[in-house]
C-alpha cells in the first residue's frame, strides 16, 4: 500500500510540532515525542488503522494477480469498478447522495467494464498461455470492492476524530509495513533467508518501485492543484497509453467491442468527475430539448454554467475521499 499511502498529501498537513521557532535538534525531539504520544500511547486510536491497512495489503496483493492475468489494457479499463465501489461505500457508510447523472454514468461505466470483460472471454487476440481470465476478473473485482471499503473507512475515520491525516497516513505505513514483512517471511522467508531481501531486484523492478512511489507524489500534487474533472482526464489519458503500450509491447488487439467497451468507461469517468453544478446545467440542457416549456433562472442568481466555475470547490465536487485512494 506505498503508493496509495503517499497519495494523502502532507505538505496540506499542519505542522504537529507547538514550537517551529527551535533549532534542528529541539524540533527532532518534538518529533519523537509527538509519534510517541500519538502511535504508543494512545494505542487504541492507532489499532483503528489496522482494518485499512490490512485490507490495502491485501488489495495490493490482488492487484499483481490481476495484472499477472489480464492484458494491461483489460485491466486498466476493469479496474475503473473501484469508482463504483467507493461510490456504493460512501453511500452505504457516509449517507451521501449521488445525483441522477452520476449513477447514470455508475451504470455506464459497469456497462463498459462488462463489454470489455465480454471482448476478452471471446477470445480478445492472442495471450500467453499462463494467463487465466477468470482468476484476473476474480482479482480485480476484490481490489476494487477492497479499495472501496477501505479508502471509505479511512475517510470515515478522519472525519470521527481529532487526529491529522499525516499521522493517520504515518500510522498507515506503519502497519502496513509490519503486515507486508509477515506475508514475506509467511511466503518467501526461507528464499529470502538464503538469497537475501533485495535478490531478483532488477532494474526493471527498481523502476516500478519509483514509478509506484512517485505516482502517489504525482496524484497528491493533482488533488492540491487540480480538479476531478482535471482528475477524470488523467484517468482517461492513463486507459489510452495503457491501451497503446500494450499494443506495441505485448501485441494486443484492440477490436470493435474493446474500443466501445474503453469509450464508455472514459466517458463516464469523465461523467461521474463533473461538479455538480456543471451536472445540473447538463440535466437542464436535456430537459430543455425534449419539451417547450423551460426553468426560468431567479433574479440575481448566476447560471448553472458558473456555479461550477470555482475550481476546487469541495461542494461541487462529487466524490473525492480525503485519503485519495481513488485513482
Amino acid at each position: 500500500g506505498g503508493r496509495e499511502r503517499a497519495e494523502v498529501g502532507v505538505q496540506d498537513l499542519p505542522h504537529p510540532f507547538p514550537d517551529t521557532s527551535a533549532r534542528i535538534p529541539g524540533n527532532v525531539k518534538h518529533l519523537v515525542l509527538f509519534l510517541h504520544e500519538a502511535v504508543l500511547v494512545q494505542y487504541v486510536d492507532t489499532l483503528k488503522l489496522a482494518v485499512p491497512s490490512l485490507i490495502y495489503t491485501l488489495q495490493n496483493n490482488l492487484q499483481y494477480v490481476a495484472i499477472s492475468n489480464l492484458p494491461a489494457a483489460t485491466f486498466q479499463v476493469t479496474y475503473q469498478l473501484k469508482i463504483l465501489t467507493t461510490a456504493l461505500f460512501s453511500v452505504l457508510m457516509l449517507n451521501r447522495s449521488l445525483s441522477r447523472l452520476q449513477w447514470a454514468s455508475l451504470l455506464l461505466l459497469f456497462t463498459g467494464v462488462a463489454i470489455v470483460q465480454a471482448q476478452q472471454a471471446g477470445g480478445g487476440g492472442p495471450r500467453p498461455l499462463d494467463q487465466n481470465p477468470g482468476a484476473g476478473l476474480a482479482a480485480v473485482v476484490a481490489s476494487c470492492l477492497s479499495s472501496g471499503f477501505a479508502g471509505v473507512y479511512f475517510e470515515k475515520i478522519l472525519k470521527g476524530s481529532s487526529g491529522s491525516v499525516w499521522l493517520r497516513n504515518l500510522q498507515l505505513g506503519l502497519f502496513g509495513t509490519a503486515l507486508g514483512l509477515v506475508g514475506l517471511w509467511w511466503a518467501e522467508g526461507t528464499a529470502v533467508a538464503h538469497r537475501g531481501f533485495f535478490f531478483g531486484y532488477t532494474p526493471a523492478v527498481w523502476g516500478v518501485v519509483l514509478n509506484q512511489a512517485f505516482g502517489g507524489l504525482l496524484v497528491a500534487v493533482v488533488v492540491k492543484y487540480a480538479d476531478n474533472i482535471l482528475k477524470g482526464f488523467a484517468t482517461s489519458l492513463s486507459i489510452v497509453l495503457s491501451t497503446v503500450a500494450s499494443i506495441r509491447l505485448f501485441g494486443f488487439h484492440v477490436d470493435p467491442l474493446f474500443a466501445l467497451g474503453a469509450g464508455l468507461v472514459i466517458g463516464a469517468v469523465y461523467l461521474y468527475s463533473l461538479p455538480r453544478g456543471a451536472a445540473k446545467a447538463i440535466a437542464s440542457a436535456s430537459a430543455s430539448t425534449s419539451g417547450p416549456c423551460t426553468r426560468q433562472q431567479p433574479p440575481g442568481q448566476p447560471p448553472p454554467s458558473q456555479l461550477s466555475s470555482h475550481r476546487g470547490d469541495v461542494s461541487t465536487e462529487p466524490f473525492l475521499p480525503k485519503s485519495v485512494l481513488v485513482k
